[in-house]
């Protein structure tokens, strides 16, 4: 929903971290992971990497709702799906994000998001698309040749976007508090390169709490919070032996 777009670009923003140069990263330089193509292609043609760098909180904003929340039909997808959407978008381009939704919805991969992905979107349960698009996600970002370089770091990343996003869907207004909790990227997560780059701004404005509900999509949204939990818990203790010991893991 279009009220998430604050809420959203400010989650975004705290993965996406301030500056970053790394020759590793196939996006380039980049601020708020914004990159400087994007920057040429939506405010200054002839911008060097100094220009990128003063990039301003509302440049950003526009950057980021016309190259991938727009591109994304962020503001016609249900509450946490825009947002698990709009992240994979900014990561990964709103081509592939696209086409991975529509894989799990089951309807026709041509990466551009119309009313039958939309229709899709809408009939299935908000919960398993939401864990259907992170698990994609993540598979393909583990294909990637700059996996064992940022791998890390997505991993951080994707589970903190299936939290957020099943938070923003089944308690909207944890999912504001968490927002403003969410810590940055810090020196044991690798930064927060991207493989097509992108960026956000942080914009608080995020819209009042609804009234609680009772309902059985609330309900079930709960009860997914508390699967994934385990489910994280699960994924420690089976990559505890790579954090000791150094071990590659796949």
């Amino acid at each position: 929903m279009d009220r998430n777009f604050a809420r959203a670009l400010s989650l975004v923003l705290t993965s996406e971290g301030g500056w970053s140069d790394n020759p590793a990263d196939p996006g380039g330089a980049t601020m708020k992971g914004v990159t400087l193509a994007n920057f040429r292609r939506y405010v200054k043609a002839d911008a060097t990497k100094t220009d990128l760098r003063a990039i301003s909180d509302e440049q950003v904003a526009t950057i980021y709702r016309r190259f991938y929340w727009d591109a994304v039909l962020g503001a016609e997808l249900p509450d946490g799906v825009d947002y698990a959407v709009f992240d994979f978008a900014v990561n990964s381009g709103p081509g592939r994000a696209a086409k991975h939704l529509q894989s799990v919805l089951g309807v026709g991969q041509d990466g551009r998001i119309g009313p039958a992905t939309l229709a899709a979107a809408r009939a299935k349960p908000v919960g398993f698309v939401i864990d259907a698009l992170c698990d994609a996600r993540l598979a393909f970002l583990e294909k990637l040749p700059t996996w064992p370089s940022f791998g890390r770091g997505w991993s951080a990343r994707v589970a903190s976007v299936r939290r957020q996003a099943l938070l923003m869907w089944a308690a909207p207004s944890a999912a504001g508090e968490s927002a403003s909790q969410e810590p940055a990227s810090g020196d044991d997560v690798t930064p927060a390169a991207t493989p097509a780059g992108t960026g956000s701004p942080a914009v608080s404005d995020a819209p009042d709490a609804p009234p609680k509900s009772t309902s059985p999509a609330k309900a079930a949204g709960v009860l997914a919070l508390i699967a994934l939990a385990l489910g994280s818990l699960t994924a420690w203790a089976t990559h505890l032996p790579c954090d000791l010991f150094g071990v590659f893991c796949q």
